[in-house]
């Protein structure tokens, strides 16, 4: 498998502006608060919580901003609407893309998302369209000095479907989603590092395009990931 296009709006860049970085925290504490609606406050008995965590340490979000996240899941803290959202759109080139996100006004959002897409060569399509050219997978980053055949050996061993290599260090797994909380606990046992895990929406197949489209396509992705309800962009452009 190759590995797939997918642009994460929350980004573990310890140097983010304050402006952005205030823009992170507030996806992550939205990730986090849906988690808990859907699986409770418990982060052992629930692993998008666990992860949306994991996420949080790693952009070194402050621990009251995740308290105060949980609470808003739990109930207890001020409450917001908030719903979940996977949109289906075509881009330059052609390219299919899933935009995933959580808004507390669907009708803003889908504005915003349609204008987005307009001024970057793109449109909206129907539910089904695109999505069934993707299959959810688990997706987790691990490195290691180990050399590469047995650092690909451990991963195997541990349960992985797949495997590409990112570049020289870093090793992209692909699981089954209801795998991958397992496969992570296991690589971490053997004493692998985890430097994100998540559940993605992967290509089945991905088309290559020429620089100029690649360039429009990353600007759609830049302005697609600047907006407050998108948390993930996947696309089956290549490279």
């Amino acid at each position: 498998m190759s590995g797939h296009s997918h642009a994460r709006t929350v980004k573990h860049d310890k140097d983010l502006a304050a402006s952005k970085r205030s823009k992170v925290f507030s996806k992550l504490a939205a990730e986090i608060t849906v988690a808990v609606k859907q699986g409770g406050g418990n982060a052992s008995t629930n692993p998008r919580l666990r992860t949306a965590m994991d996420r949080a340490k790693s952009a070194n979000m402050p621990s009251d901003n995740v308290e105060r996240a949980i609470k808003k899941g739990t109930g207890e803290g001020q409450t917001e609407n908030l719903e979940e959202f996977l949109l289906e759109a075509y881009g330059p080139g052609g390219i299919a893309l899933l935009v995933s996100g959580i808004t507390d006004n669907k009708n803003r959002m889908l504005g915003d998302i349609r204008q987005i897409l307009s001024k970057n060569q793109g449109k909206m399509v129907d539910g089904g369209a695109v999505r069934w050219l993707f299959e959810q997978k688990g997706v987790m980053a691990t490195k290691s000095d180990l050399p590469k055949d047995e650092l690909e050996m451990k991963v195997i061993e541990a349960g992985a479907e797949d495997l590409c290599w990112r570049d020289d260090r870093m090793l992209d797994v692909y699981t089954k989603p209801t795998e991958l909380e397992k496969i992570k606990n296991s690589l971490q046992e053997a004493g692998l590092s985890i430097e994100e895990a998540s559940i993605d929406w992967v290509p089945k197949e991905e088309i290559a395009v020429d620089q100029k489209t690649a360039d429009s396509c990353q600007k759609l992705f830049d302005e697609l990931d600047d907006n407050d309800a998108v948390q993930g962009i996947y696309s089956n452009l290549k490279g």
